[in-house]
């Protein structure tokens, strides 16, 4: 009579985890399909004039005293009452000025220009409330390139900026290149640190091909394609003549659309003698014509803090749990790399 009560205990207790698992399963599912119908990310908005105010008193509450602090106190409201006493004399209601707005968004570029998805969210709700008269808009830009589609869709997200009226200010302190530079030739104005890289106005492609290797060891790789050109190149078959003639082909191909998208954008230059594949720094690129102003973001942006609204916008997109455990590996593997690559690179050169 033990072992049968025991067993039924038992059994209890299992149809009560099982019970308890499986009500739990629902609720995530439910959860899971109600997050599903919610949006995918949330914008962020941050009023910089207020951060650079914040590092401003925080120093001067550090190296002035207190009888120095309680002078300029008095200084900046004995102004403010004799502006707005100048005001009334005239006779007109006192308003407090409408500033106009400089909005910044951040672009950092990888190979297949993965931060578009924020990019085109942030302008499309700027430009609901961005005004081509007196507004604003500058992009903080880094990025040596990658895929050409990715960065012409980049490319055309900007150029909405460019057909509403608004003026579109790019920055630049480290990279603009290859598909980065396709991006900062829509802009109304570019502006690169002196020691950024510019340029790279060229299509490069490669592949590995082991089909030798495969053949010495009597592996057999077969491609079958509906179309001459279907595959011109292949890592694992034998490559034809015309097959390599082909790709060639259409990376001249790519790099004409290229010339002739930055040739439109900034006239400017002289595409001929940038489409060279060359990168220049910032001197030099604006000798070259292909930037306009040797400046930090950091000094430009700055140097409206006082006549204007300056509001940074990022749209955060929501991460599962999977593409955070493989944003966590693809940054372990780019740390890696960087340090091998920064190894090799100083053996050979100094600055």
């Amino acid at each position: 009579m033990d072992y049968i009560a025991d067993f039924i205990l038992f059994l209890a207790k299992t149809i009560t985890l099982i019970g308890g698992i499986a009500v739990l399963a629902a609720l995530i599912a439910a959860i899971g399909q109600k997050a599903k119908k919610m949006h995918k990310g949330h914008l962020e908005i941050n009023r910089l004039n207020d951060h650079y105010d914040h590092l401003k008193d925080e120093l001067k509450h550090t190296l002035l005293d207190k009888a120095q602090l309680k002078k300029e106190e008095k200084e900046n409201k004995a102004k403010a009452k004799e502006e707005k006493k100048a005001i009334k004399a005239k006779g007109d209601k006192f308003e407090e000025p409408t500033k106009p707005r400089v909005f910044i968004l951040d672009f950092n570029g990888d190979i297949k220009a993965s931060a578009v998805k924020s990019l085109r969210e942030e302008i499309t709700a700027v430009l609901s409330i961005a005004s081509p008269e007196q507004d604003e808009i500058v992009v903080r830009l880094e990025s040596g390139g990658g895929m050409v589609h990715s960065y012409g869709l980049a490319s055309s997200q900007l150029k909405r900026i460019r057909d509403k009226g608004i003026k579109l200010t790019v920055t630049v302190d480290k990279v603009a290149a290859s598909g980065g530079y396709m991006m900062a030739c829509v802009a109304s104005h570019i502006v690169a640190a002196p020691f950024a890289v510019l340029g790279s106005i060229g299509v490069m492609a490669q592949l590995p091909n082991v089909n030798r290797l495969l053949k010495k060891h009597d592996i057999d790789i077969e491609l079958h394609t509906a179309g001459e050109y279907k595959r011109t190149l292949t890592m694992l078959g034998e490559n034809t003549q015309k097959g390599r003639e082909k790709f060639i082909q259409d990376m001249e191909d790519t790099h004409e659309l290229f010339k002739d998208f930055v040739k439109a954008e900034r006239r400017v230059v002289d595409i001929d003698q940038v489409s060279t594949g060359e990168v220049w720094y910032g001197q030099k690129a604006l000798e070259m014509k292909l930037i306009d102003q040797i400046s930090t973001s950091d000094e430009y942006i700055y140097q409206k803090v006082d006549e204007a609204d300056l509001i940074q916008v990022e749209y955060i997109i929501k991460k599962g749990v999977t593409d955070k455990l493989g944003m966590a590996a693809e940054h372990a593997l780019d740390n890696t790399l960087l340090k091998w690559w920064e190894r090799f690179t100083t053996r050979g050169f100094f600055s």
